[in-house]
């Protein structure tokens, strides 16, 4: 294999980290609108009339395509294919269109009516707002372009990194994103305040998608020149992505514990997230306007410690251990949160706090785990293969946490006068969505005990340094 020539731009630390702040920015006007409705969840369901259910199945609709379309595989193809800046370019584009959808839903254009959701005459769902059901036809075209532009990212940040603080800037890249979250936590509240309209924190996002497009821009010129001189120096890869390779990464055990702990770790935090405003607010009598705060703890936690538990899997490894002792914090956390007399704000704060050391953990050491598994001419196609099974979950669980919220948890009414209108707001008990939360924590400590001993049997690595086990090859 070819030596890296010393004067690449790949080898300028100042080239590397320009390049990941660029990445890392479009990662933060991402997550932004991934996250604006979820302190507004009360404020949905009031002004456009929608039940937990519905509002469950708008935020489930963030997967709908990347699942059943398989557009997250395709978008793994076109990584591979075509590269990171067409990948990343159109992945823009594709969010800007969702997120213009689903503000025309959300700013009231599409009226009050209902449609009986139905499949070959049996039906799916009692009827559902019309408005709900365009919100999240806009928010799955929204998660297309949001997880092929998470591939491409992480293909972006492994190709500057690799070899040197690979898990390190993954895990800033992952922790920066999160910025977005803690403001989708901080500011639509006060946004609606100050114009009484549910949609604003919708124009903001699309204002944002604007600056990350031109950000990530910058990061094509530059990468586009790291190509020329990698070119210019024989620097290309041994081979290019098949079809088949499909079958070679599917066949991987390892690839499919990752997988499996992806998706039950995430089921368990980021639907958590479209909750837990609405969640603070009923068992823990905080104000709506103090609440949303709490949930933001969680992503500026991880904004803290995921580039640190990442610094520490370069220099020391141990990933797969990383992986297990976040999972079991995980169940803590959820646990802890199903207990009814466990309802003091020092306690709400405490948890999430904790999660957000669990949301650290995990990320910092799975995704450069991936990266010792599968080849790098793979390496989209099997991050999209995992985003996929993600969605499974983030489209699913949503929907599942509100129909158990509007079947089981009901525990009454309050009306509240808000701008001279009369606002119905139902009561829930969150102790069964807890449960739930948790049991998948259970799950993922069993997966990464299995990935730990498939590690062990294989050789991957994954529990090795990660610069040393790069300068050794």
């Amino acid at each position: 294999m070819t030596k890296q020539k010393k004067d690449t731009l790949r080898n300028s630390s100042t080239a590397r980290w320009i390049v990941l702040v660029l990445v890392s920015l479009t990662m933060i006007c991402m997550y932004y609108l991934t996250d604006a409705m979820a302190p507004l969840q009360e404020k949905l369901q009031s002004n456009l009339h929608w039940t937990a259910t519905e509002y469950g199945f708008f935020t489930s609709g963030y997967g709908w395509f990347n699942v059943f379309l398989l557009m997250l595989v395709f978008s793994g193809m076109i990584l591979d294919k075509l590269g990171t800046r067409f990948t990343g370019v159109l992945a823009i584009f594709i969010m800007l269109i969702g997120a213009l959808i689903k503000y025309w839903a959300i700013a009231g254009h599409i009226g009050l009516g209902t449609y009986e959701l139905t499949i070959f005459k049996y039906q799916i769902f009692s009827p559902t707002s019309k408005s709900a059901i365009v919100a999240a036809l806009g928010f799955g075209i929204f998660g297309v372009g949001s997880e092929m532009f998470g591939i491409a990212a992480n293909k972006a940040v492994i190709r500057w990194f690799r070899g040197k603080e690979m898990a390190l800037a993954i895990g800033l890249n992952t922790s920066t994103g999160r910025i977005g979250t803690a403001l989708a936590m901080f500011t639509p509240l006060p946004l609606f305040k100050l114009t009484n309209d549910i949609s604003a924190p919708i124009i903001v996002a699309i204002f944002l998608l604007l600056i990350g497009l031109l950000t990530f821009l910058l990061f094509v010129f530059m990468d586009k020149k790291l190509d020329n001189e990698e070119k210019e120096a024989g620097l290309v890869d041994d081979e290019e992505f098949k079809f088949s390779d499909i079958k070679d990464i599917a066949s991987n055990k390892a690839f499919w514990y990752i997988a499996i702990l992806c998706v039950l770790f995430y089921s368990a935090v980021f639907p958590f997230i479209k909750f837990a405003t609405n969640l603070i607010v009923q068992k823990f009598q905080v104000s709506e306007d103090f609440a949303g705060y709490i949930p933001a703890l969680l992503p500026f936690s991880a904004l803290l410690l995921t580039p640190l538990f990442g610094g520490i899997s370069d220099k020391r490894g141990k990933a797969a251990s990383i992986m297990l002792l976040g999972s079991i914090l995980l169940v803590i956390v959820h646990l802890l949160f199903s207990i009814p007399s466990l309802n003091s704000l020092s306690v709400a704060i405490g948890l999430v706090v904790l999660l957000g050391i669990a949301f650290s953990l995990v990320p910092s050491a799975m995704w450069p785990a991936v990266a010792k598994i599968i080849p790098e001419n793979k390496l989209g196609t099997a991050y999209a293969m995992i985003f996929w099974v993600q969605n499974w979950g983030l489209m699913g669980v949503p929907l599942l946490i509100g129909y158990v919220l509007d079947k089981y948890c009901i525990t009454g009414t309050i009306v509240q006068i808000q701008a001279g209108k009369e606002l119905v707001i139902t009561q829930y008990n969150y102790t069964i969505p807890m449960l739930i939360f948790a049991g998948f924590g259970f799950l993922g400590i069993l997966f990464a005990y299995l990935l730990k001993a498939e590690d062990k049997r294989k050789g991957y690595g994954l529990e090795l340094p990660n610069i040393e086990d790069e300068l050794q090859n």
